[in-house]
């Protein structure tokens, strides 16, 4: 994302947008910043991520569960074997212990959600395989269909 797309989110953004992930569990530019760390008085660590148009994480588990609080943009959710998920601004995606997923922005829309890991004590995030060019790039055609 460039200069010019931070500033037009403007008041969209309203965690700090954090640092850039560089590594191989996402496509495209995605940010993180850490709001809550886990620690053993909450238990309960809480992220910003912000995606820019075209990116997204990897398929992936959480062993105690995940919480998406959609705060801007508009993307898309999966499980395993069920339709993708149009999301947008004050959705709320809870995901069930060990479900595989991934999330991501749109193609023509940034993306920012807190994500809530739910249970940390129960294991890390299990990261899988990329979702495709070839299959990401279809879901903007069924998405006009």
């Amino acid at each position: 994302m460039g200069k010019t797309e931070l500033r037009n989110l403007g008041s969209s953004i309203i965690f700090p947008l954090g640092q850039k992930i560089e590594n191989e569990y996402f496509r495209g530019t995605v940010w993180v910043e850490t709001l809550v760390s886990n620690d053993s008085v909450f238990n309960c660590p809480i992220y910003n991520v912000t995606f820019e148009p075209g990116a997204r994480n990897n398929w992936h588990k959480h062993p105690g569960g995940q919480i998406l609080l959609v705060t801007g943009g508009r993307g898309y959710y999966q499980e395993e074997g069920r339709p993708v998920q149009i999301i947008k601004e004050g959705d709320v995606v809870k995901i069930q212990p060990d479900v595989k997923h991934w999330h991501g922005a749109a193609q023509d829309s940034w993306l920012s959600h807190i994500a809530i890991t739910a249970n940390p004590q129960k294991g890390e995030v299990e990261w899988m395989e990329p979702v495709s060019d070839e299959y990401y790039l279809r879901l903007k055609i069924e998405e006009e269909a």
